[in-house]
């Protein structure tokens, strides 16, 4: 039986060091491997020992696109570990600032990283010569969404401001409105952004996925919610480990994360699109609608527009959020230190970002667990792979690898290594 392989050994486009290998054996796919060997970073072990208030600052290292997600999922555990309950507008506060990473990190993902592929362009320093209307907008829109985390975080990149129970310094409203033209700005370009995506010449495929998100009873999920799923699970994130367990395969120094009775699981835009469609705003679905998508997508390379509607949604959000915006009296609820666990989920740009920790009495830290997005979609992506190679083995070897490169960027995995470009190697017998 003729056999082939196909190697990727540097991946674009994602957290640390990558690589994909393809084994094929006549006319099937029979390994699809996505094989990360960054070396392990250890938060989790240099964590114990640290006091709570370091948390934030220290966990927002793990990423320099999404240190929102980490923050803001360690605060809400180190709130529910000693009791304290933050909400009103340091509540809505969170949310705001939560908004400012989704619009620059999806604006980034859709235009910059993931539109070549549909254009057939290796870049977007290519992309920018035919379309560099689009170009310019992504980027007013990145910088949008930077400028909310500035202004709530003291600086756009791993933000300095937020604390356990609220933040060191709360926003006037003077100071907030200042960006409501800009918002607006940016709202135009995200529903003229999502009209664009769609137009793209998508792969017929649809993946029965079992989708997982946080499902909040009157919001679109951002830092709170239950645990659901597009089956059976219903649970409070603290029953996290009830239904997903990790795994260390062979070929990845990143776990894979797993359902314990089925398997692959998805997170993400489309997860949160499927199971919240009903929390998003009118203006929102009705756009969605005019695009010609269905409340449930299953087809992975139309991630691209749930990423482009959910800006147009952070957008509509952050607009609110500053129209209500009253100080409030403090810029942080008193927290006391306690011994205990607590637990933390939010909904990073691309996906669950689910945390444990327990504490000692004088609240430093005595075991931590972080399970980040891009461990979760990691079967999925893998699956996908053998299904998307495996309609592909009548065409060249550059095809197959050009569709299997677009499909990890479906999941927009991270940009820490964009400047790496894919090398290809075929061994035929």
């Amino acid at each position: 039986m003729p056999t082939k392989t196909i190697k990727v050994d540097y991946l674009a486009r994602v957290e640390g060091e990558g690589a994909l290998d393809i084994e094929i054996a006549g006319d099937v796919v029979t390994s699809a491997q996505l094989r990360i060997f960054e070396p392990p970073r250890f938060f989790e072990a240099f964590l114990r020992g640290r006091g709570y208030a370091e948390t934030p600052d220290i966990v927002a290292r793990i990423c320099g696109i999404c240190p929102i997600a980490y923050q803001m999922s360690v605060v809400h555990a180190i709130e529910d570990a000693f009791g304290t309950k933050v909400d009103g507008h340091l509540r809505a506060l969170r949310r705001l600032i939560y908004c400012g990473e989704w619009i620059e990190s999806h604006a980034l993902h859709v235009v910059i990283l993931h539109a070549p592929d549909f254009l057939g362009l290796p870049d977007a320093i290519r992309m920018a010569r035919d379309h560099g209307d689009i170009v310019r907008s992504a980027l007013a829109l990145k910088k949008a969404g930077n400028d909310i985390m500035r202004l709530l975080g003291g600086r756009e990149i791993h933000p300095v401001n937020v604390k356990p129970g609220g933040f060191h310094r709360v926003p006037s409203r003077a100071e907030l409105r200042t960006l409501v033209g800009r918002m607006e700005n940016a709202r135009n370009i995200a529903i003229d952004l999502v009209r664009w995506v769609a137009t793209f010449p998508f792969p017929d495929l649809e993946r029965d996925y079992e989708f997982v998100a946080l499902r909040h009873e009157n919001e679109y999920p951002l830092n709170e919610g239950r645990l659901v799923s597009s089956r059976d699970i219903d649970i409070d994130i603290a029953d996290y480990e009830s239904e997903f367990e990790e795994r260390h395969l062979p070929h990845s120094t990143a776990l894979h994360s797993l359902l314990k009775r089925r398997g692959a699981y998805l997170v993400g835009p489309l997860a949160r699109y499927a199971l919240n469609f009903d929390r998003l705003p009118s203006t929102v679905q009705a756009l969605a609608e005019e695009v010609g998508l269905d409340r449930i997508c299953r087809n992975p390379f139309k991630s691209i527009v749930v990423r482009a509607l959910e800006i147009l949604f952070a957008c509509e959000e952050a607009l609110r959020i500053i129209a209500a915006y009253e100080p409030p009296a403090a810029a942080a609820v008193p927290l006391v230190p306690r011994a205990g666990t607590g637990f933390g989920c939010t909904e990073a740009p691309r996906g669950i970002c689910w945390h444990r920790y327990e504490f000692a009495e004088d609240g430093t830290i005595a075991r931590a667990r972080i399970v980040p997005p891009t461990s979760q979609n990691q079967p999925s992506i893998e699956a996908d792979l053998a299904v998307v190679a495996g309609s592909l083995l009548d065409q060249p070897d550059e095809v197959i690898r050009a569709r299997c490169e677009q499909t990890i960027r479906n999941y927009d995995p991270c940009i820490s290594c964009s400047t790496h470009f894919l090398k290809l190697t075929v061994h035929r017998s």
